[in-house]
């Protein structure tokens, strides 16, 4: 599946802010301003200004909606949060070529603020997703105490954990461990 570079951008961002939520087996992540910039420094969010407690409340509210289209269990339901989103964001497409990158398209309308900035390109990659007929590569750890989410760009599409390293491979030692105290006896 070919992405482009400004769409796998903002589903990393997705992921990330749907992964400071307390649904993802942690405390919540992004609970103040100090916080919410940091996540903006960290994504590179563009145009933003001065971030305020209700900028926290709207990207709370996003977040929310994102997990949403994740858990949506076809693609009617996502795409009508989908259309929420980006249509609340009052979106307004742009071709760029900022910082280095080839020319792609911004869907935020100029001095948006953070919460509709996110809504909106964001919202549009989880778009691209629905549309290329691949939601179901939007998921959840399968991991009993994990919930991160992710998006399984995977070949087959057949990975469970969010990352194999950590949750797939605690996962599969646990039950080899089982299985060596079962033969055991």
């Amino acid at each position: 599946m070919l992405i482009p570079h400004d769409t796998r951008s903002a589903l990393d961002t997705v992921v990330d802010l749907m992964n400071t939520a307390p649904e993802s087996g942690q405390d919540d992540k992004l609970t103040d301003v100090e916080a919410l910039y940091d996540f903006v420094r960290m994504h590179m969010v563009s145009g933003v200004g001065e971030l305020t407690q209700r900028d926290l409340k709207a990207v709370h509210g996003i977040r929310t909606l994102f997990a949403e289209v994740f858990a949506a269990s076809d693609s009617r339901t996502a795409a009508e949060t989908i259309n929420r989103l980006v249509a609340a964001a009052g979106t307004t497409p742009q071709l760029t070529d900022h910082d280095g990158h080839d020319w792609h398209v911004h869907y935020f309308a100029p001095g948006a603020s953070v919460a509709d900035h996110l809504a909106a390109d964001c919202g549009m990659a989880l778009a691209f997703i629905v549309v290329a007929g691949e939601q179901e590569r939007l998921r959840r750890c399968e991991a009993p105490d994990c919930g991160r989410a992710f998006v399984d760009l995977s070949r087959n599409r057949s990975r469970r954990y969010c990352d194999s390293r950590t949750c797939g491979n605690r996962l599969h030692v646990a039950a080899y461990r089982a299985r060596r105290r079962e033969a055991a006896g």
